[in-house]
């Protein structure tokens, strides 16, 4: 081989070498970047796509788009999804999908993702995830997984290698935004990350849950919502951190979200203490996602930068 051809190849090889690929800023944090996924905390939208500024809009949950909730340092998105007019759309409604018209459509799901696509390119050192619910069991391979392709977030999407992981076995930030797999999906029902949409986690083996709905504003910590085998532990928990208002108090009530308490509830005070709560049930780690409404109101990123220890 020629010198100069053997400089090239070299140097080709070192630059594709993972020692001459390690990420040095992770979500914003140096810190961060050598901390097992399942020791963050990540900042999250409920119902991400329900947003609207309209007051008289009761089931929406955010008041700014995608992009901006990511802007704003959102590292976990929630949504709900139903089938409409042959079609996955998130959309939020308790019923039936028929209600997505009337309650809140936020369009198809593949849509949604390809807002998700354009931050990710334009981010390279993120990581992200996302806690879809699929209340109807919609086909994982023939409707989720197609989502995802066609939004072009399956290659980026992390497949663990056994199910289900302990908290502390998950790679690190740096670890997933140097592999290029730094998307983590759950999924509440259906999915067992088995088959070509392996990438497509069951959630509660691995995430325990607090109560939702809540309307007790001093967020009482309770184990809501797990499934076996790991020990409650050994799984990640999300708090959720949303405060709702019972504005039909007969029968059984309607429940919205509370947007006049938001700058409280989404103070760091009660997002630090809703945590510290919860702690004595996982071995006194913070929480791995905070969950809140309003996230343009109130202080969540700061609450989140503390409780990584990073603020």
């Amino acid at each position: 081989m020629l010198p100069w051809l053997f400089i090239v190849a070299s140097l080709t090889l070192a630059l594709a070498s993972p020692s001459a690929k390690r990420a040095t800023v992770c979500n914003g944090h140096a810190e961060l970047c050598d901390r097992s996924f399942g020791n963050v905390t990540f900042f999250g939208s409920h119902d991400s796509f329900a947003f609207t500024t309209d007051p008289i809009v009761l089931a929406r949950d955010q008041e700014v788009d995608i992009p901006t909730q990511l802007g704003l340092g959102v590292r976990l998105l929630q949504a709900q999804a139903h089938m409409r007019n042959g079609a996955l759309h998130f959309c939020h409604t308790s019923t039936y999908p028929s209600h997505c018209r009337i309650l809140f459509d936020g369009g198809t799901v593949e849509n949604y993702l390809k807002k998700v696509k354009t931050f990710l390119d334009a981010n390279p050192n993120e990581v992200l995830t996302l806690i879809f619910t699929n209340p109807e069991g919609v086909s994982i391979p023939n409707i989720w997984k197609p989502a995802f392709d066609n939004a072009g977030i399956t290659p980026l999407a992390f497949v663990p290698p056994s199910i289900p992981m302990k908290a502390s076995d998950w790679p690190t930030l740096g670890q997933l935004i140097d592999s290029g797999k730094r998307v983590v999906v759950f999924l509440d029902a259906g999915a067992d990350g088995q088959g070509s949409g392996n990438f497509i986690l069951p959630e509660f083996p691995m995430i325990w849950e607090t109560p939702f709905s809540q309307t007790d504003a001093s967020f009482p910590c309770r184990v809501d919502r797990i499934q076996g085998p790991l020990s409650t532990q050994d799984h990640m928990y999300m708090i959720n951190h949303s405060l709702n208002v019972n504005i039909l108090p007969i029968g059984d009530g309607v429940l919205v979200s509370d947007p006049v308490d938001a700058p409280v509830t989404n103070g760091v005070t009660s997002i630090v203490n809703h945590a510290n709560g919860c702690a004595q049930f996982a071995a006194g780690r913070a929480p791995n996602f905070v969950l809140l409404d309003y996230v343009n109101i109130g202080q969540g990123k700061q609450a989140v930068d503390i409780l990584n220890g990073v603020a």
